[in-house]
């Protein structure tokens, strides 16, 4: 593991760019089971903790990070004020964990917190081990802590996450004991694993986390630049999944879990992001698009291409190859 720490720290030197304004975008999501409107504000900071010790080997959201300080962070939750228009759920990210006080100061949590108390719902994201510092602090507050998955030798060698599901889960059951809501990401298709295998492996993980989750939201892997994955991918050693493994994986899950869930698919019908031939990747993301508004999964029935024939010979031949 230490040579795969190492590798993946390497990956990283790069000379980060300075950009101090924050990324703000508007969106839709289910509130109460109503379609709401939701801000999300990405604050530039100085980033994951882990990610400075080396980080994931899927995740290049270090780019957007740099050293800012506690004024400049302050202002730019103040620029993003100024663009709030009254929307139901304002979502914090940091490329991060908003929770770790040495990124954002825990001042200036409680004064985000505070400064957009109009809104419903609060989303901020952390990893486990800076759940505790969550006690106490105001508002109707969501968790998104990331899994990705729930098998221990994937979060240690496929991902390189820096904690097990036992440490994940213990931090998971802190959350719901302090009130909050809690939203659970779930990757699909890590590197290393075959389709199936990743297919298995997600619904897996949704099982595991189906009785503390509030949302699980599952993310299908996308190609970052400067990452071990991006080097895997340029050397044909991987793919990013299927979007009919991604519909697999929603279907399954819808089977077991009442709660919402939700499917971001960066890249989406791209080659570095999850896609099928080309012919019916918009049709299928639209239908994920409308299935996160309506959690209905019928929007996919009759949904087929003859490239649907080719994923399920793949997902059997993959068994035999090296």
């Amino acid at each position: 593991m230490k040579a795969l720490i190492e590798l993946n720290r390497n990956y990283r030197q790069i000379e980060l760019k300075k950009v101090k304004k924050p990324r703000i975008w508007k969106e839709k999501e289910l509130l109460n089971g109503k379609t709401a409107s939701a801000m999300v504000i990405v604050l530039r900071t100085k980033g994951c903790r882990w990610s400075h010790l080396s980080g994931c080997t899927v995740c290049g959201y270090f780019k957007e990070t740099y050293d800012a300080g506690y004024e400049e962070i302050k202002k730019q939750i103040d620029e993003a004020y100024g663009k709030y228009e009254g929307e139901e759920i304002v979502k914090f990210f940091t490329s991060g964990s908003f929770l770790d006080a040495r990124e954002v100061p825990r001042e200036l949590q409680i004064y985000a917190i505070k400064k957009f108390s109009k809104a419903k719902k609060i989303v901020i994201e952390s990893r486990p081990e800076f759940i505790k510092s969550l006690d106490e602090l105001p508002g109707n507050i969501e968790v998104a802590m990331g899994l990705e998955s729930a098998n221990d030798r994937v979060l240690e060698y496929s991902i390189n996450k820096g904690f097990r599901f036992k440490a994940w889960l213990k931090n998971a059951k802190l959350v719901k004991e302090y009130g909050k809501g809690l939203r659970v990401y779930i990757l699909i298709k890590p590197p290393f694993l075959k389709e199936k295998e990743a297919i298995e492996d997600a619904i897996n993980a949704a099982k595991k986390v189906a009785d503390v989750a509030d949302v699980i939201s599952f993310n299908p892997t996308a190609i970052h630049g400067k990452t071990i994955l991006e080097a895997l991918w340029q050397r044909h050693l991987y793919r990013p999944p299927w979007l009919w493994s991604v519909v697999q994986v929603i279907k399954e899950t819808k089977k077991f879990y009442d709660g919402m869930i939700k499917c971001d698919v960066v890249a989406g019908g791209m080659a570095r992001g999850a896609h099928n031939c080309g012919k019916c990747d918009k049709k299928i993301l639209r239908a994920i698009g409308e299935f996160n508004l309506k959690q209905d999964e019928r929007v996919f029935d009759g949904m087929d291409c003859e490239c649907r024939e080719e994923w399920l010979d793949f997902l059997e031949m993959e068994e035999y190859m090296i």
